[in-house]
């Protein structure tokens, strides 16, 4: 047998109060149930507490905080912490001391959360320096594990310099500055950038204060845009404009640096903070105008590459960074205003002639047009005074139509020489710009090198002949194809024009002849040199009164003898050019230049 212990017992315990249902020794239960509401008044919903790991399954943590009854937590909670044990303390979250079951709920995750949380805003707080865990990539950076809290951590934070490839930092543990949180939405953005700033801003003020102008210094390439270069001096950034980068023509910086590319710079100039810093790199290159041919000068032909158009001209390359103008008067003889592109386009290999060359200023003048013989040189025996031509209508004026005889070859046919006998109020209503018309040189200015042109005088002049059919006196069939303030245009034979003012529109009867209206008009004015025809209806009746008038004055003073022959009465002179052998090859003549 085995020997038993006896049990002492206890010397003050109240076997009355037992027999009743009391336990609790020396307390009274009026003391417990006070004592138990206290230690609830000590807890309270959505609190950080400690409590302690009571027991531990595969599935759950039984944890007991001092309450009427322990919590059930998920063991997931915990899987940052492999080492836990019964006995452990361990803060939770009280989700509810009660729910509807009665049940405590706790989160050991929301207690973490929270503590992370308030660690978080004491370290921007503060401006501490951090560590955290760079979990992944995202969209314009990274996602940082920072005391269990995930946050972001943009690509502009993450390094002084671009970067370009964000996975090399991917499960690395880095120093951080939390810069900002967004306590509504629980967002943490931190930066690495802000650590190194500092540090870097200190070397910047030691390196600005050693800057000069014509300062060589080693740099890298840090970035690249379409006007130039960012180079990184250690710190402090400069800027190579793309026109510093080579002597000749850069259309895209990438043709003479790449990324990351170490080169060396000269400083150019900066301003007074030395802030913005203007680098070159062409500078440390010898010019190519000095290795220019010495024995190169005005008048020699050259050959080169059109590298840069422009209105007013192009830019030709005879070498790498030597170039020289070919203005657009420099292109053709022609005087016409045109663009530089309708003669060059950029990459087009051309021949020139040097017309100036400075070499101190390192300027240099161009022309093609001089490859081609000027067409002026022997204008008066090319184009001599009377010969005919065919020209292209180039534009017009009010005053008359300017051509083009050939390319540098240019005239003006005034109105007044369009037609002898169509009055024509603008060069439009008798050619149009870019129709060919035959012309006679009329004058030649070759100091302006201009030519006086006529299209009319082709034909002969017709007002020649018209002087001796259409006579002061003789009367004309025409008809009134116009009607104005100041008279009438009236429509002749062979395509000839009068005019007469209304005084001269009034008939027998009293009314004025009316537009389309075909009289008889009597000419009281001829002009040839200035192709006018003053006519008039009301004439011929009042000569006719005045005629018959005279007539009876006459017999009335002095009586008719036998013998005297009556004076015959003037006679209305029609017009019969028809019986006219050259009035009717005029006409002719006429019909066939209105069938063109």
């Amino acid at each position: 047998m085995t020997e038993s212990k006896v049990q002492t017992p206890i010397e003050d315990f109240d076997w009355d109060a037992y027999a009743n249902g009391e336990t609790a020794g020396s307390k009274s239960h009026e003391e417990l149930v006070s004592t138990y509401d206290e230690s609830l008044k000590t807890a309270k919903d959505n609190e950080v507490v400690t409590g302690v790991v009571k027991s531990i399954t595969k599935r759950e943590v039984r944890v007991d905080i001092g309450m009427k009854s322990d919590a059930i937590i998920p063991i997931s909670e915990f899987r940052y912490n492999p080492d836990l044990k019964v006995g452990d303390e361990v803060e939770v979250f009280i989700e509810t001391l009660e729910d509807k079951n009665g049940q405590l709920r706790l989160s050991h995750k929301k207690a973490c959360q929270t503590r992370s949380w308030d660690r978080v805003n004491q370290a921007l707080e503060n401006d501490e320096v951090i560590k955290g865990y760079v979990k992944s990539r995202t969209k314009g950076g990274m996602i940082v594990d920072v005391f269990g809290i995930e946050a972001f951590l943009p690509g502009s934070q993450i390094d002084v310099r671009p970067i370009r490839d964000y996975d090399v930092f991917v499960d690395k543990t880095m120093e951080f500055k939390v810069v900002k949180i967004n306590q509504e939405y629980k967002n943490v953005v931190v930066s690495h950038k802000a650590l190194i700033e500092a540090e870097l801003e200190a070397q910047k003020r030691e390196i600005i204060s050693k800057l000069e102008k014509g300062q060589v210094l080693e740099g890298k390439v840090k970035n690249i845009t379409p006007y130039g270069v960012f180079v990184d001096l250690g710190g402090v950034d400069g800027l190579v404009h793309i026109t510093d980068l080579s002597w000749g023509r850069v259309s895209d910086p990438r043709e003479v640096v790449e990324l990351d590319q170490d080169i060396k710079v000269v400083i150019i100039d900066f301003n007074d903070d030395k802030k913005r810093i203007a680098l070159g790199v062409k500078q440390l290159l010898p010019h190519p105008w000095d290795s220019l041919d010495p024995n190169l000068k005005v008048g020699d032909h050259i050959h080169g590459r059109v590298v840069v158009m422009a209105d007013y001209g192009a830019f030709v390359e005879v070498q790498p960074g030597v170039e020289g103008l070919i203005h657009v008067s420099e292109m053709s003889w022609s005087q016409h205003l045109r663009s530089a592109q309708d003669f060059l386009k950029v990459g087009d290999e051309v021949e020139a002639v040097i017309l100036t060359l400075d070499r101190e200023d390192r300027k240099m003048s161009l022309g093609i047009k001089q490859l081609k013989k000027d067409p002026w040189e022997d204008i008066e025996q090319k184009y001599a005074i009377g010969s005919r031509h065919m020209a292209k209508v180039r534009n017009f004026t009010n005053f008359g139509v300017f051509v083009e005889i050939e390319e540098g070859v240019d005239g003006l046919i005034h109105i007044s020489d369009l037609s002898w006998t169509k009055k024509i109020k603008h060069p439009s209503e008798f050619t149009s710009v870019g129709s060919d018309i035959e012309v006679q040189v009329l004058e030649i200015d070759k100091g302006n090198r201009r030519l006086s042109l006529g299209h009319k005088q082709l034909e002969e002049n017709p007002w020649d002949v018209f002087e001796t059919i259409f006579t002061v006196g003789s009367i004309h069939e025409g008809t009134i194809t116009e009607m104005m303030d100041k008279g009438a245009v009236i429509s002749l034979p062979y395509g000839v024009e009068g005019f007469a003012t209304p005084k001269h529109l009034v008939k027998e009867d009293g009314s004025q002849a009316k537009l389309d209206e075909k009289l008889n008009f009597k000419v009281i004015e001829f002009n040839k040199d200035s192709k006018r025809i003053i006519l008039s209806h009301s004439r011929i009746a009042e000569d006719a009164n005045k005629a018959e008038a005279r007539a009876q004055r006459a017999a009335t003073k002095k009586p008719r003898r036998e013998e005297e022959p009556v004076a015959a009465a003037p006679a209305i002179e029609k017009t019969t050019l028809g019986d006219l052998g050259a009035l009717q090859a005029l006409k002719e003549q006429m019909q066939k230049e209105e069938g063109k």
